[in-house]
């Protein structure tokens, strides 16, 4: 038997069987999947409201058009039924051979008026979802890229992907489905409709019989085709997710000899969302076959009602075949129509996933854009600062000062802080309580524009983009070739950008795999250094090199960090020691600051991790 495996290894819970040799740590439970919608905003009106707010009402006109000429086509059915009259009762009859060209020309130039129409109405549909489908994806993204640290810590990538690809390409072409519903076979059933009651109003209400035994059971289905599509998405979500851990992880899986696993894993989650499919599939084409059922019942009550009428001589031949063609006529329509309600119910689920992504607002900044920081290089104090996760705390009343123009460094074991102070110092994530302040100014009297343009950030993990070397330096500034080739030059980024093929228009690869940990750092620094900001923060630039690479390096970030103030996160204590003060933390707070000579003679904590590093 199966269970549903929390592995944070890799980032997300995902369903799988728990594989032979992989149980020790591992939690085995079932968590409830999604279940249907419950909360008012996410009604299907309310959806459909915000859809035609935000994006199909930008295309009125278009629209408008298109139903227009959707209103044609579905006339002519009713057209041509009503034709049919005509042509049983004159044209077939003896000595009504005269109006047979004229009756058979009106027959052909309904059926050019459809395929005109028809032509026409679908390219204009086809330019409003695309259109529409496409700019969602783009505010989608634009939204998204509000949020705060939290949310992606939260959200795997993939699970985001599926949310700005696949759920705005579910309903695509939902606003095509309800223009051809309402314009064309709406349309087209009232015609027919008309032509019917204008014959008999007793054979229309006898084919309608059993329409009342629809109304439940499609309420219930299109409930279930809701349900299971949410289902369906949310398991996209992890199978987009999967796939891009093992594809970003393949070197691990390849070495610890996982592909069977990762496999495994895989197809149970592919498993999930083939029988969320086909029971989807299976309840939308449940209630077209109803209404098979019914229209049988409806058209056995006409024959039998009609039939006897004709052969009493009370009603003629052309009457009946154009009100049986009538009522033919309309089980199409009907069941694109019963069909319809699914596609909404599928649409509905992504619309509210969408919306509900939408609604997922970044943390209040209150006083944003009540100051702006003087010129010059600035001081960065925290005082008293307080921050966790959920209920899991890290900073527990951080208070430190680094000066401006100087280095600062924050030193000490893994957990204490120290990245979680370059978290909020940019941002990233807010305080529970406490001061920041930039030059004098609380940072959260800053726009997050402004607060993040007095940072350049030097990570060990230096994040390039699949793009040319020179959009990695220049991140789409405008740059004079001399601030940018100065820029290269101190970075080192020359010494071996001319070896490369295309020079700096050679790509990156994805995550800068075609360069080495040394060029991609190098990269790096000539991104901060044209950057200009104010404020250098290093988070373990070198740790990651080799020896002549984190020379090189080294002597790069210390030309970036002339001019500025320079907070730097270490490990390595060797790279630290020429700060101008050291910050010691431990468990969220400030144990030790000084200099390193000063630090070691206190013979405190600073002391006893350089010894242990320091040991032989």
């Amino acid at each position: 038997m199966g269970c549903r495996l929390e592995i944070w290894g890799f980032g997300a819970r995902l369903a799988a069987p728990r594989p032979k040799g992989y149980a020790k740590g591992v939690t085995c439970r079932s968590p409830p999947l999604p279940k249907a919608p419950t909360d008012p905003r996410y009604a299907s009106g309310r959806l459909f409201g915000r859809l035609w707010r935000g994006y199909l009402g930008k295309h009125r006109l278009k629209m408008v058009l298109a139903f227009l000429l959707m209103v044609i086509e579905g006339s002519t059915l009713g057209a041509l039924s009503w034709l049919l009259e005509p042509l049983f009762d004159r044209v077939f009859a003896p000595g009504g051979s005269a109006e047979l060209p004229l009756v058979g020309a009106a027959i052909f130039a309904l059926f050019l008026v459809r395929a005109v129409t028809s032509v026409g109405s679908k390219t204009l549909l086809t330019t409003i979802a695309q259109r529409s489908s496409t700019a969602m994806q783009v505010d989608l993204l634009a939204h998204v890229l509000t949020l705060d640290n939290r949310f992606f810590q939260e959200n795997p990538p993939g699970a985001l992907m599926e949310r700005v690809v696949g759920d705005t390409a579910a309903v695509q072409g939902v606003w095509s489905s309800v223009i051809t519903g309402v314009g064309r076979d709406m349309i087209a059933l009232l015609s027919l409709f008309a032509v019917a009651l204008s014959i008999d109003v007793h054979w229309t209400l006898a084919a309608l019989i059993g329409a009342p035994l629809l109304i439940a059971p499609a309420a219930l289905i299109q409930r279930y085709i809701r349900r299971k599509t949410m289902q369906m998405r949310h398991q996209a979500g992890l199978r987009a997710t999967r796939l891009d851990e093992i594809f970003h992880g393949i070197q691990a899986i390849k070495l610890n000899q996982m592909e069977g696993y990762q496999t495994d894993r895989f197809r149970r989650i592919v498993d999930t969302i083939v029988r969320a499919e086909v029971r989807t599939t299976l309840g939308r084409a449940t209630i077209p076959a109803l209404i098979d059922v019914i229209t049988g019942i409806g058209f056995f009550t006409v024959l039998m009602l009609g039939g006897r009428e004709i052969a009493e001589g009370s009603r003629t031949t052309g009457e009946f075949m154009a009100f049986f063609t009538a009522m033919a006529l309309t089980f199409q329509p009907i069941r694109r129509l019963g069909d319809q309600a699914g596609i909404w119910q599928i649409a509905s689920a992504s619309l509210e996933r969408i919306f509900r992504l939408f609604d997922t607002v970044p943390p209040a900044r209150p006083n944003a854009g009540k100051a702006t920081r003087a010129p010059g290089l600035p001081t960065i104090a925290l005082e008293d600062v307080r921050f966790g996760y959920g209920d899991r705390p890290v900073l527990e009343g951080l208070s430190f000062t680094a000066e401006a123009g100087k280095m600062t460094a924050l030193v000490g074991a893994s957990g204490a802080g120290k990245s979680t102070v370059f978290q909020l110092l940019t941002g990233m994530a807010e305080p529970a309580s406490g001061r920041i302040t930039l030059g004098g100014v609380p940072i959260d009297h800053l726009t997050l524009e402004d607060l993040r343009a007095e940072f350049a950030v030097v990570s060990q993990d230096a994040m390039l983009f699949d793009e040319t070397l020179r959009e990695n330096v220049t991140l789409g500034r405008d740059l004079a070739d001399e601030r940018l080739g100065a820029a290269l030059q101190a970075a080192h980024v020359s010494d071996f950008v001319k070896a490369l093929p295309q020079g700096l228009d050679t790509p990156a690869g994805p995550r800068g795999s075609a360069l080495s940990g040394g060029q991609r750092q190098r990269v790096a620094i000539a991104r901060a250094l044209v950057a200009g900001a104010p404020v250098l923060l290093l988070d373990e630039a070198t740790s990651a090199l080799d020896a002549a690479s984190e020379a090189v390096v080294s002597e790069a970030l210390t030309r970036l960090g002339q001019g500025r103030t320079t907070l730097v996160i270490a490990h390595r204590l060797a790279t630290v020691r020429e700060a101008d003060k050291i910050v010691v933390l431990d468990r969220g707070r400030v144990v030790e600051e000084g200099t390193h000579d000063s630090l070691l003679a206190k013979g405190g904590l600073y002391a006893d991790l350089y010894r242990l590093q320091f040991k032989d």
